[in-house]
């Protein structure tokens, strides 16, 4: 049996004399050549050697219009002629392969070998790609273009850049304060609801991206390719907003760690509340400014310091679990103040004199112990000296009674109830998971206090003039979904780059359903870590006010607090820049397209 092979390739009309003017034109048509076919041997036995079909018009006069065809017959062989029918070209047949349907161009084999992890590690990027590229990438025009081969695979090129986008401020600065509020049950339920949320999501987008080709230009594109321009400009209109608003928590979270734990005397107002709000919006401008100079000067620079945002995320949340691991066997010293089951502010605790009084060696005393020693000197019998021991307030008197004297008039709370010292991080094997596994949910001005220990009088109201730690606000299950549920997006980040990728049609489903799995277990046992080792009103002190200012999750880390603070702040930093650079490329891939008219500018 003999095997048949057609060759189709189209001509520009310049070359067919047959065509008249009136001819369609076909000179935006590109010169590809589609071949299929069988490369199996003919028996010239069979009577057939070739039917070639080819795009040649024949110069002769009965030939002249494109609708002509002629068969000519001799020596057992038929051949087929037309004038978009020849065979005379010779063209190698591997060309072929380069140039196929987009359809099944993920079955030729023409991309080159995965290079070394070390590499792609270097050329890490997690810049989504705009709609210039994205045009770049489709368009095709008669001169013949370079084409570079995606080299990303799933790994660089979808599970990293997820890792990084999902993890961010709320992780350290947010996570634990809505495990004391919410308890370990109701704080475990939150994850485990938004990350189903995410989950669904990726499915959903996993089925778009296995149903055809993927085309480039991130989730937008694929989006509006596959399910039309509504769906895809309503879901990039969402996903612009979504991603404008995510660069402004991000550069306030730069900016709340900057300025409570790493330069507080950088603040400009002082205080709590509208100060601290004022110097937000103020430092928070200039961020703004100074980040998008640098998205301005150019891409490359954001693109280069992706690899160091990624490695501040991995080495701070590797710093929590193993402070959790070493504070089984040793305890990190934070000690927390409180007044009967209040907790005091840890900045009003001078000199760790968490008790209402002190005993010290009289001035009178030790001015006639001086002399004493002097005379000593110049004679043989040594001095007799006996101190005198008085009692003296402490500094934290002094916010509770009206005079440092012993018996001037003290608030009623502070006079009934003594003054204790609690471990904020007890450990992993303390038993203090019991304690956080249920709820406390409080109203704002609120005194955080510690169920199980003893105190009387506690109907008796909280001055905000004393120096206890309040809630800021009130707290409920809806608010804390609320603040917890920007922490599980950013899956986009491996669709985005769907233009780099080897396979987008085997990457993105694999590395993005594979990123969220292992940031919901991130999330899932921080939860159950930080419940198990830190104390209640520690966690839920939202700013750390009780231990001194520290950040709370900071205190779980090893081997020093500044691990967290500095890669919390510099991940945060790096977040921000990825969102200033992709939102405003999605907007323009919008526009290119022109769902809305007025954002097209000609």
């Amino acid at each position: 049996m003999a095997s048949v092979r057609f060759t189709v390739t189209p001509t520009k009309a310049e070359d067919l004399p047959g065509l008249s003017d009136t001819s369609p034109d076909l000179s935006s048509r590109p010169s590809n050549r589609v071949h299929f076919g069988s490369r199996e041997s003919v028996d010239p036995s069979d009577g057939l050697s070739e039917a070639g079909v080819a795009n040649t018009a024949s110069g002769g006069g009965g030939t002249g219009t494109p609708d002509h065809c002629s068969i000519e017959q001799g020596d057992g062989n038929s051949k087929i002629s037309n004038v978009y029918i020849n065979n005379s070209h010779g063209v190698d047949d591997d060309d072929f392969y380069d140039r196929n349907l987009a359809l099944f161009e993920e079955e030729m084999d023409t991309r080159p070998k995965v290079s070394s992890l070390l590499s792609r590690l270097v050329n890490y990027t997690n810049l989504m790609q705009g709609a210039k590229e994205h045009e770049e990438a489709e368009s095709i025009g008669d001169k013949k273009k370079t084409f570079k081969s995606p080299q990303m695979g799933t790994f660089m090129g979808v599970y990293l850049p997820c890792l990084q986008n999902i993890f961010g401020v709320i992780l350290f600065l947010r996570l634990t304060w809505v495990v004391g509020t919410a308890g370990v049950l109701q704080a475990l339920c939150i994850v485990f609801m938004c990350c189903c949320c995410t989950m669904l999501t990726a499915i959903s987008m996993s089925a778009i991206a296995t149903n055809g080709v993927v085309p480039a230009g991130g989730s937008y594109f694929m989006i509006s390719r596959s399910l039309g321009p509504e769906f895809g400009g309503a879901v990039g209109l969402c996903f612009y907003l979504g991603t404008t608003f995510a660069g402004a928590m991000y550069i306030l979270g730069a900016i709340e760690i900057l300025l409570m734990y790493i330069v507080p005397d950088a603040a400009i107002f002082k205080g709590d509340g509208a100060a601290m709000l004022n110097n937000m919006r103020i430092y928070g401008s200039i961020f703004l400014l100074l980040m998008s100079l640098l998205v301005f000067v150019g891409v490359k620079y954001v693109n280069k310091l992706a690899s160091i945002f990624l490695a501040c995320v991995i080495i701070s949340i590797i710093s929590i679990y193993a402070g959790a691991l070493v504070s089984t066997f040793k305890e990190p010293d934070f000690p927390v103040c409180m007044l009967g089951n209040r907790t005091i502010n840890g900045h009003d605790v001078v000199d760790n004199q968490c008790r209402k009084t002190v005993l010290q060696v009289s001035d009178a005393a030790e001015s006639i112990y001086s002399n004493a020693t002097a005379s000593y000197e110049n004679s043989t019998t040594p001095p007799t000296y006996s101190p005198t021991v008085v009692e003296k307030t402490t500094f934290l008197w002094g916010h509770f009674c009206q005079s440092p004297e012993l018996n001037a008039s003290c608030d009623e709370y502070f006079t009934s109830n003594n003054l204790s010292v609690i471990n904020g991080i007890p450990g992993l094997a303390s038993g203090i998971i019991t304690e956080n596994l249920w709820s406390s949910y409080l109203s704002k001005g609120d005194v955080i206090e510690k169920s199980s220990l003893q105190s009387s009088h506690e109907a008796h109201p909280a001055s905000t003039k004393h120096p206890y730690v309040f809630a800021d606000i009130t707290t409920s299950f809806t608010m804390l979904v609320g603040i917890f549920f920007p922490s599980v997006t950013g899956i986009m980040a491996g669709s985005n780059r769907s233009g780099d990728l080897k396979d987008a049609q085997r990457s993105i489903p694999i590395g993005t359903i594979l990123a969220i799995l292992t940031t919901s277990i991130v999330y899932l046992s921080s939860v159950v870590l930080f419940g198990a080792c830190i104390d209640g009103v520690v966690l839920r002190d939202k700013f750390g006010d009780s231990v001194k200012g520290n950040l709370v999750v900071g205190t779980l880390a090893w081997p020093s607090p500044w691990v967290i603070v500095i890669g919390s702040f510099f991940s945060t930093c790096g977040a921000g820049l990825q969102s200033l650079t992709g939102a405003p490329r999605l907007l323009q891939a919008i526009a290119k397209d022109n769902i809305i008219p007025f954002l097209r500018v000609s």
